[in-house]
């Protein structure tokens, strides 16, 4: 389900200059990196990529959705990590990405964390943004 610009709580601006091989910044500052394409891509490594700053948005959102179903469910999330690898290849139209969601949760049991992380995947905004999309596996290691 969209929602509405009336129902924005936050908007974040950025800017790139030269695409993969550039730089983005955000209009407050806050971000402001160099990119360029990985080694694998036949660019420099440099700088970062598209690819790791979209797993590092992913995986932070995941994490607090995870955080709001434990709460629900009143699991014991501490000490628990979200890793989230996004892959980069050709398709039938160009590029695809396909990525590969991990979470460890120590203090639960494996039936749990996989319950946990079904329903955080349901309830994440990444995810619902991906779905139907793009290929999201998820795993999960428990206590």
């Amino acid at each position: 389900m969209s929602i509405q610009q009336s129902d924005v709580l936050y908007t974040a601006v950025a800017t790139a200059e030269n695409g993969r091989d550039g730089r983005v910044s955000t209009d407050d500052g806050k971000l402001d990196v160099v990119v360029n394409p990985p080694k694998e891509m036949g660019g420099s490594g440099a700088g970062t990529n598209p690819e790791q700053l979209f797993a590092a948005g992913y995986s932070a959102c995941f994490q607090g959705a995870l955080g709001v179903v434990a709460r629900q469910e009143k699991a014991d999330i501490s000490g628990s990590t979200v890793t989230a690898e996004v892959g980069i290849g050709k398709n039938d139209e160009g590029f695809g990405l396909i990525v590969k969601i991990s979470a460890a949760i120590p203090n639960v049991d494996a039936s749990t964390a996989r319950d946990l992380i079904e329903k955080a995947h349901q309830v994440c905004p990444y995810s619902k943004a991906t779905r139907g999309n793009i290929t999201v596996e998820l795993a999960v290691r428990a206590g």
